[in-house]
């Protein structure tokens, strides 16, 4: 059995102001890095806001069955194109484990969890979403975008009964040709009925992001920074 590889992740970080009181940890898609989403900031952070730290960890490189083996950073092996099974749980549990990481090294920089958003994109949402089931003491809120919730009949499983606390922003493209819309619906559905607050949005576009979302987005961080 090999051992998972618990070891704090590498990371891209940018302060919006001095002393942040507030931490976004935002996980990327398949095969990109934590630069992928720092371009971002400018366009989403707001006048008013509190100081936030973004947080982007690069995940591991590993190989990915779904392109030939090919090796690439990724937070899980995809072993098929059958939803319900095709995400390897061994690598989403390691993720899982390494995420937990981060937020921990946040509170000890003197972010608490109640004052830390969890994001991801594609796969990034993936982990976001099955990390925050287990969430014992609950984060100020989990943003998944194009994305979907892995194993989704197992899911309730794992759910800790102080998780659906956090609300939920979900956004997904009609014409997404990676993650069909049906799959991220039925996930925001099933978070739905576990009790989770979720904010779900559909967008038209692909396997991206959008001005509209961002703004969306927005909107819903600026309610969690007012709270």
């Amino acid at each position: 059995m090999t051992t998972p590889d618990t070891s704090l992740l590498d990371t891209v970080e940018h302060d919006t102001g001095p002393s942040p009181q507030w931490s976004v940890l935002w996980l990327h898609g398949l095969g990109a890095d934590g630069h992928d989403f720092a371009s971002l900031v400018p366009e989403l952070v707001r006048p008013g806001w509190p100081a936030l730290r973004f947080v982007f960890p690069h995940a591991p490189v590993r190989a990915v069955t779904i392109n030939n083996g090919v090796r690439m950073r990724a937070w899980y092996d995809i072993v098929g194109m059958d939803f319900p099974t095709r995400a390897d749980s061994a690598g989403i549990e390691e993720s899982i484990l390494q995420v937990e990481a981060l937020i921990e090294r946040e509170h000890a920089r003197g972010i608490a969890p109640d004052r830390l958003l969890l994001a991801g994109f594609s796969q990034g949402g993936a982990v976001t979403l099955a990390a925050g089931l287990r969430r014992q003491v609950p984060l100020a809120g989990l943003i998944a975008l194009s994305t979907y919730l892995p194993g989704t009949a197992q899911a309730a499983s794992k759910l800790e009964a102080a998780a659906t606390a956090q609300p939920v922003f979900m956004a997904h493209g009609v014409g997404d040709p990676v993650i069909p819309l049906v799959h991220a619906e039925q996930s925001a559905r099933a978070l739905g009925e576990m009790g989770f607050e979720v904010a779900w949005h559909r967008y038209p576009m692909a396997h991206q992001v959008c001005a509209e979302e961002i703004r969306d987005l927005g909107d819903w961080m600026e309610r969690r920074f007012a709270l």
